[in-house]
């Protein structure tokens, strides 16, 4: 019986395994952020959809943008997307709640050659503020709960530069729905200032090399003459290109030779879906994002 039963197991698990790689030959599924307007992201991606069919041989290219960070990372968590690019934080969560749902393989470089990014405070120049202290009784904007620059580091950091909790020294705080939301928020003055993500590589008055400010500035509907920077954050990681772990192992080489060559093959996709202006990829594993998983888990346990 218990050899039978054995078999049986043993049986049922190569059968999943088949179908799930007579799945991957079927379509290919991407899962998209939210924080910019859901056009603009589809219409980022659409490089990807068509090409990477010839390149992975699957039938068709899928994409799926979410409404907010936790959609992309439910989904990865499913098991019913197959790539994405997270930010450290929504990375953590993945990580926390099943390390073996996906593989961080890649992260971009910045023109620099660092493989970090900051978190970054704007508030209106006509605001009169000029500094991070200036924001004390005043109405701080998060972009979102498992952004790594637009909260993670944020609530973690700011406390040891103005030497008070959070709650205790601003006023209010909140969600804008997304970096680029969020910016316009702060914009339009719903929040005194808000916190969002860029290089921190070239100009601030260009919307630095990369980032959402960046990405803003290039879609014409942000002028960086409106905005001043009152806080930017240590260097955090990049985030990673996520892969299911589950995915038929050819299938997961092809499409990673795929990006790693990509900045020098299709340098206007790699830009598009980077939104900004990266040097190139390299490879990373979980050990990399180390710090923000354990940042993340102790924000959970405070």
């Amino acid at each position: 019986m218990f050899r039978k039963a054995l078999l049986g197991a043993v049986a049922f698990g190569a059968l999943m395994v088949g179908s799930a790689q007579a799945e991957d030959l079927k379509e290919f599924r991407i899962g998209i952020l939210g924080g910019e307007n859901e056009a603009d992201r589809l219409r980022n991606f659409q490089c990807m959809v068509d090409t990477l069919p010839e390149v992975l041989g699957v039938e068709k290219v899928s994409l799926f943008p979410a409404a907010d960070y936790d959609g992309v990372v439910q989904g990865l968590l499913g098991g019913t997307l197959d790539y994405a690019e997270l930010g450290a934080s929504a990375y953590a969560k993945v990580y926390l709640e099943n390390p073996d749902a996906v593989e961080p393989i890649l992260t971009t470089v910045q023109t620099d050659g660092s493989t970090g990014y900051h978190s970054v405070m704007v508030a209106r120049k006509d605001s009169g503020m000029s500094k991070l202290e200036d924001m004390k009784g005043k109405k701080l904007g998060f972009a979102d709960p498992d952004s790594t620059s637009g909260f993670l580091v944020p609530s973690v950091t700011l406390p040891g530069d103005v030497g008070a909790d959070i709650k205790d020294f601003f006023s209010e705080t909140g969600f804008g729905g997304g970096h680029e939301n969020l910016v316009l928020e702060v914009v339009k003055g719903t929040f005194d200032a808000g916190t969002t993500w860029a290089s921190g590589v070239g100009d601030f008055s260009d919307g630095y090399t990369s980032g959402n400010l960046r990405k803003m500035v290039d879609k014409g509907i942000l002028d960086m003459d409106n905005l001043v920077e009152l806080w930017k954050s240590p260097l955090i990681p990049n985030g990673p290109v996520v892969v299911r772990t589950s995915m038929d192992t050819d299938m997961k080489a092809k499409f990673k030779d795929f990006m790693m060559t990509l900045p020098e093959s299709d340098p206007e996709c790699f830009s598009a879906i980077q939104g900004g202006d990266y040097k190139s990829y390299t490879e990373v594993t979980p050990a990399f994002y180390k710090p923000i998983i354990d940042a993340r888990k102790s924000k959970i346990g405070s």
